[in-house]
């Protein structure tokens, strides 16, 4: 069955959470001792009616301020798809956290409140999804029983993320008018807003279209670990394939260091495989003895991806106790590789509201998006971030601290 990974987006307190839950609830996908913590919960809270946001929000500090600070992960499967669902904070103190959470997502729902429209956390998390790459995109106009149904709020709302995202990478983009309170077109259509009449979300997120987003073209293998049982001769090189396919015969390439060679079998955890494409676990055997370890990439001779120690990059920084700045050192993960990094120049900071780059910039802070080039100490095998989002993508983490302080998306080599 198809998976459908999913992450929700938007400003703090436009229902994110109470949406996952009501998807949850209604789509019949919680176990009962876990809707009886959640009532507990809620009926010591003294709530009305049962707070469905507590299904995701599960940290104490969570609870008690009313807002999502980590990000949750919740798996439910309807007889046409599987889904895992990441609900992602609003707050701009954790920015950081939706763009962990949504790296990996195939769609993203962005929620507006019907009566504030597009925040500038709602604005923040689109161009964030855009940046990513997310192929889909729904924005779930929410909270469209505080404005009475109302037909022109919805539109109003429509009109206003058109005009601002026009010149975003965004293509495709679904807008649901929805009450997540009261699950008004969640699961079922809304007998409330008859002048709607597109499908609900979760039946828009069982028929959207996955499955040209992923790259089955570009062929790419980069080395985890090399596997040596004891007392045989099997040598296998263990991984998940970031691109194309994979199979038993297949001329292959082992850079850096260029050797070919064919690929003898591929096994995965329930035994060999004819094929293998992402995001596959495998463990590929060769059919020469070459030289192949962590941080090697395995790709087609005649499909190859770029070669080298400077990138130009768009980024996200993420740590509230360090700043970057030009000249300034790091540690680049890059798949399996990891090298030290400098930043050799830092081209321009986005205004998420505007759009407008500032090239008088000289430092980025937190929450901080701009557009920086890296040198590394050995050189990287990468394709561009809208080719490939796995070989397209790198964090930098503090070699003091060992935190995550940024992460990155590489548009491509550096122009020398």
């Amino acid at each position: 069955m198809e998976l459908l990974r999913l992450a929700t987006a938007g400003s703090v307190d436009d229902g994110k959470s109470t949406l996952i839950g009501r998807l949850l609830y209604d789509s019949k996908a919680i176990l009962a001792d876990q809707l009886e913590a959640v009532e507990r919960t809620s009926a010591a809270r003294g709530d009305v009616q049962t707070d469905l946001a507590l299904l995701t929000d599960g940290l104490r500090a969570e609870r008690e301020q009313g807002i999502t600070i980590d990000v949750a992960y919740r798996y439910f499967t309807t007889p046409r798809r599987r889904f895992i669902l990441a609900d992602t904070p609003g707050h701009v103190q954790y920015t950081r956290n939706m763009v962990t959470g949504a790296s990996t997502a195939d769609l993203a729902i962005v929620l507006v409140d019907a009566r504030h429209g597009m925040l500038e956390q709602s604005r923040r998390h689109v161009f964030l999804a855009s940046l990513l790459q997310i192929p889909h995109i729904v924005v779930a106009v929410n909270k469209m029983d505080l404005v009475d149904w109302d037909r022109g709020a919805f539109e109003s709302v429509r009109e206003e993320f058109r005009r601002w995202a026009g010149r975003l990478d965004v293509s495709d983009v679904t807008f649901i008018p929805l009450s997540a309170l009261h699950g008004d077109n969640v699961v079922n259509r809304s007998p409330n807003m008859g002048w709607y009449e597109g499908p609900s979300l979760l039946h828009h997120l069982e028929e959207v279209f996955i499955a040209s987003d992923r790259n089955l073209i570009d062929p790419r293998f980069p080395v985890q670990y090399v596997l040596r049982p004891r007392a045989t001769d099997y040598r296998g090189y263990a991984g998940t394939v970031a691109g194309g396919v994979f199979a038993p015969g297949d001329e292959v390439m082992v850079l850096p260091s260029g050797f070919t060679t064919t690929v003898a079998s591929i096994d995965s955890a329930d035994g060999a495989v004819e094929q293998a494409f992402a995001p596959m676990s495998v463990a590929i055997t060769l059919a020469d003895d070459l030289d192949v370890g962590r941080g090697d990439m395995i790709c087609r001779p005649g499909n190859q991806p770029h070669r080298s120690s400077d990138l130009d990059a768009m980024i996200c920084w993420f740590d509230d106790n360090a700043v970057l700045t030009e000249r300034s050192m790091w540690v680049i993960k890059h798949t399996t590789r990891s090298a030290r990094v400098q930043v050799r120049d830092l081209r321009y900071r986005l205004d998420v509201n505007t759009l407008h780059r500032d090239e008088s910039v000289t430092s980025l802070g937190m929450n901080d998006i701009g557009r920086i080039g890296l040198r590394c100490t050995v050189p990287l095998m990468f394709d561009e971030y809208r080719r490939n989002r796995t070989t397209g993508s790198f964090i930098l983490i503090d070699e003091h601290t060992n935190a995550t302080v940024a992460g990155g998306m590489i548009i491509g080599p550096t122009e020398s």
